[in-house]
């Protein structure tokens, strides 16, 4: 079988960036093999853990079901481009490290960069509603609460309500008392 190639050009991390590709490579292979973005984990490969998950056009997707050809003309970020011009974590990433949401870590970027897609409305979600949105992520470490929290905080701070994000605790999360995955 003769491999088909094509030219794909897209923003990564904020840089206008082209890659001659095999058209069947996953978006998760290029931006792992070809852009060195290791924060892009693969996990399950069928969409399933949220390991690879990254931002497309604003919205988060799982890369290793998207096709890399589709990244034409895209704006994608992952990890690697929350972080500061001298390399400062942004607040949602200091925030998993603050709460111990980090566990063994293959789970984080992933969830990350959803949380990033989350608090980038800018409004105020239920608890119910930040568990819905989290619940594409397998944690393999049982750390969703920790998870849970570090995003509540970091939403709740974004609000300028700093004082509710300081009273969030593992006692005070409504219906959170068992470590459980979300729905």
């Amino acid at each position: 079988m003769k491999k088909q190639y094509k030219l794909v050009s897209f923003t990564l991390n904020g840089k206008s960036v082209e890659k001659m590709i095999d058209v069947r490579m996953s978006l998760t292979d290029m931006l792992r093999d070809d852009f060195r973005t290791t924060s892009v984990k693969k996990g399950c490969a069928v969409g399933e853990c949220g390991s690879c998950s990254v931002i497309i056009n604003g919205e988060a997707f799982n890369s290793c079901i998207y096709l890399a050809v589709w990244a034409e003309g895209k704006d994608i970020w992952t990890l690697e481009g929350l972080l500061g011009p001298n390399g400062e974590l942004s607040d949602i990433q200091q925030a998993f490290i603050d709460e111990a949401a980090i566990q063994c870590g293959y789970c984080t970027p992933g969830f990350i960069m959803t949380a990033w897609e989350i608090l980038q409305t800018g409004r105020e979600y239920s608890d119910d509603e930040l568990r819905r949105a989290l619940s594409g992520h397998l944690c393999r470490c049982t750390g969703y609460e920790n998870i849970f929290r570090a995003v509540k905080k970091t939403m709740l701070r974004r609000l300028g309500k700093n004082e509710e994000a300081d009273r969030v605790t593992s006692e005070g999360l409504n219906d959170i008392a068992e470590v459980k995955p979300f729905d």
